[in-house]
């Protein structure tokens, strides 16, 4: 599978991940200060000071209430108990290339993330290499999760990972259809890596873990929270090309995921759905604002896939009838035809408005074909013809 881990991958020096490992929790993400702090002396240094209370006012802002808990140590512990483990940018596994974007953005709740915790197989950066984030509403109707798992598979069995959220309703769908395929996928969570949330997920977070990868930016033991939702959805928007918003509300966490996938300058696409229905409500406002309108995997992986190679091919638009062929005499007779009572030729020749020797040779090619009947002199549509 793509981004599956290679046992010689170089370790990175413990004293950096026990400073990453503690700069994690020591702030509540994202922290626009902080990650600029490490970015300028590094993260041993930055911890330290962080200790220390050594720091700017923003960073002190930041990290005050925390800088106390010293927990690094027994995080990482925690973490390999589980079998997860700590990246950091100093990973060759860490997304270097989608991670960029967020630095560019300028807005301060796109912030880069510190370090990540992981569990599962997979590496990241080979993970993000071919990636699309499924999203949606947790409330999905049968519609909507139908169409996040067949999207999803047919990503999937292309070798694009399915990045999402885990949740209950779109997120789920679409870890499955991923599943389904043997397909790579991977679960941003707002809680510990340790953590089943949803409960009712706990199985689907452990086949995702056994095969893909399941990721936080929130150490282990760590609770959800309304706000750390909002917040990884940035997450999900970075490691992907592009985000499919399958169902959403007009206020929804997939709406802030979509606005963080525009803002780092990724494709957003959304499905359509009844217009009675609240739930694409938000994937409709979507596409008024330029959203690129998607209804099958192909049109998806046109949009992110490779250039010139992954082009959806057109629909059929061909839609065979038995009336195909008719010449205009012919077609303007088989209309005037009634469905349940039979006409005589003259009757047809005044409501076709065509002579009545045009109307008995245009009779001979419809009976030919099957598409009329004639009965003691008069004629109609065969019984059981579609109107």
């Amino acid at each position: 599978m793509t981004g599956q881990m290679s046992a010689s991958a170089p370790q990175v020096a413990e004293d950096v991940l026990l400073a990453r490992a503690y700069l994690s929790r020591v702030a509540e993400a994202p922290a626009v200060a902080l990650a600029g702090f490490v970015a300028e002396v590094g993260p041993v240094e930055a911890a330290q000071r962080v200790q220390d209370g050594r720091v700017s006012e923003a960073v002190a802002g930041e990290t005050g209430a925390r800088r106390v808990v010293r927990r690094a140590a027994a995080d990482l512990d925690a973490a390999a108990a589980v079998g997860a483990r700590l990246i950091t940018p100093e990973h060759t596994e860490w997304p270097q290339w989608p991670f960029a974007a967020f630095a560019l953005t300028g807005q301060r709740e796109l912030a880069p993330p510190l370090a990540l915790w992981v569990r599962g197989p997979g590496l990241l950066a080979g993970l993000c290499e071919q990636a699309v984030a499924v999203v949606g509403a947790r409330a999905a109707t049968s519609y909507g999760a139908h169409v996040a798992g067949d999207f999803s598979a047919g990503l999937a069995d292309r070798g694009f990972t399915v990045v999402s959220g885990a949740a209950i309703g779109v997120d789920g769908a679409a870890h499955r259809g991923a599943l389904a395929v043997e397909g790579p996928t991977v679960a941003v969570l707002a809680c510990g890596v340790d953590r089943a949330y949803p409960a009712a997920h706990q199985m689907l977070l452990e086949r995702i873990a056994t095969s893909g990868l399941v990721v936080s930016e929130y150490p282990p033991g760590s609770v959800p929270g309304r706000h750390r939702f909002l917040v990884r959805n940035r997450l999900i928007a970075g490691m992907a090309a592009g985000t499919v918003v399958v169902e959403a509300g007009l206020r929804s966490g997939a709406q802030r995921t979509a606005a963080d996938a525009s803002a780092l300058g990724r494709l957003v696409m959304a499905v359509p759905g009844p217009v009675t229905s609240g739930l694409s409500a938000g994937c409709h406002r979507l596409l008024r604002e330029g959203a690129l309108l998607v209804t099958r995997t192909e049109e998806v992986l046109e949009a992110v896939g490779r250039l010139g190679l992954d082009l959806a091919d057109p629909l059929d638009s061909s839609v065979s009838r038995p009336t195909d062929g008719l010449d205009p005499v012919a077609a303007v007779v088989h209309d005037a035809l009634p469905a349940r009572a039979h006409r005589d030729t003259r009757w047809l020749a005044m409501e076709a408005g065509v002579p009545i020797g045009a109307v008995r040779v245009a009779l001979v090619d419809l009976e030919r074909r099957g598409l009329v009947e004639h009965c003691d002199g008069r004629w109609r549509r065969p019984r059981g013809e579609q109107l």
